[in-house]
């Protein structure tokens, strides 16, 4: 297992991020077990998780993947130091979560001790902010005019995100987090986080996961390049675009027991024409190279520059070893090259 350092802290991490968030929907607190296990076996140190998992998201499960995590610590303890734990708070969209409300100065201490509280654990390595407050160009929402910049209230964005910050740092100062980072944001956020940072005296983030894969590239090469030159970890996730890179669901297969057989999952703003011709291309290219179309994803996903780990997720233990033996393998020169000629026939496919 190879290892990066987390932006500008001090956490060393491997380039396998373990997900979770199938625990407590498609996998039991036995799999998760058996998951964290086999992934400390290989190396991996770094456990991904939110405190609106599993998904779907849901009221009667809310909470359910982080509990699981903090059953497995309650019983192995004495591995909590070797594990480097990232959560995320929830931001509007849930009536069940703090009664949808946003991402605020005043929501940070509730979510974090509950967070706490289900992972049975004094501190959390990294604290992530799961989405921005305002809508932004993620989840399928990048195409032009999806979203109107132009009718964003600025000031009073910023002086939301300052409170962001202002409690970010209260709980770096109270040991209950270590470092803090962003999800499913833009240069804009990044930038407007550090200056605040600068600004009031609070560690800068540390890190940012955003979807970034072969069928979904928008991240290329503007974010990640301010990720590289300010020290903020980029951490792909969905970097086998919800499974579809699998190539399990060519054709309008639907395996049984798949997250697309799922209300809220089935597909989504993914599932494309276009990205059904790119699937088969990646799919037909891996076989050339001897390797599953989920590896030649993953091990492209890892020698992009800039990337420092890639969240992974499995709701079977075949999954997991495929994936994890995906960054043992090196991508030859040629099929870089074929790659980037798929990519270039369908540079965005979704």
């Amino acid at each position: 297992m190879q290892y990066s350092s987390l932006g500008r802290s001090d956490l060393s991490v491997s380039r396998v991020c373990l997900g979770s968030m199938t625990w407590g929907i498609q996998n039991t607190q036995q799999d998760a077990d058996e998951q964290i296990q086999y992934a400390l076996e290989k190396g991996v140190n770094f456990i991904d998780t939110a405190e609106m998992y599993p998904v779907p998201p849901n009221a009667e499960t809310y909470g359910d993947t982080e509990r699981m995590i903090g059953d497995w610590l309650s019983r192995h303890s004495n591995k909590r130091k070797d594990i480097i734990i990232a959560s995320k708070i929830a931001g509007a969209g849930f009536p069940y979560v703090r009664n949808a409300s946003n991402i605020s100065k005043e929501s940070i201490p509730l979510a974090l001790e509950d967070s706490l509280a289900r992972l049975q654990t004094d501190y959390i390595d990294v604290y992530q902010l799961h989405w921005p407050n305002r809508t932004s160009p993620h989840f399928g929402k990048h195409w032009p005019n999806q979203l109107k910049p132009t009718e964003l209230d600025v000031t009073k964005e910023r002086e939301g995100m300052r409170g962001i910050v202002e409690a970010l740092g209260e709980a770096i100062n109270s040991g209950k987090i270590r470092h803090w980072g962003l999800s499913d944001d833009t240069p804009w956020g990044i930038h407007t986080y550090l200056n605040l940072c600068d600004e009031l005296g609070v560690p800068r983030p540390v890190s940012i996961q955003n979807e970034f894969n072969l069928l979904h590239l928008k991240d290329w090469p503007f974010l990640i390049e301010s990720c590289v030159y300010e020290e903020i970890a980029y951490l792909p996730w969905s970097p086998l675009a919800g499974g579809l890179l699998s190539g399990k669901y060519l054709g309008g297969a639907r395996p049984e027991g798949s997250r697309w057989t799922l209300m809220q999952r089935n597909g989504l703003f993914r599932n494309t024409e276009n990205s059904e011709q790119a699937v088969k291309q990646f799919s037909e290219l891996a076989a050339t190279h001897s390797m599953t179309s989920s590896q030649l994803a993953l091990a492209w996903c890892d020698q992009v520059d800039g990337v420092s780990s890639t969240i992974i997720g499995a709701t079977s233990m075949n999954q997991l070893q495929e994936n994890i033996e995906a960054f043992d393998l090196t991508l030859s020169q040629s099929s870089l090259d074929d790659i980037d000629a798929i990519i270039k026939r369908y540079p965005m496919a979704f």
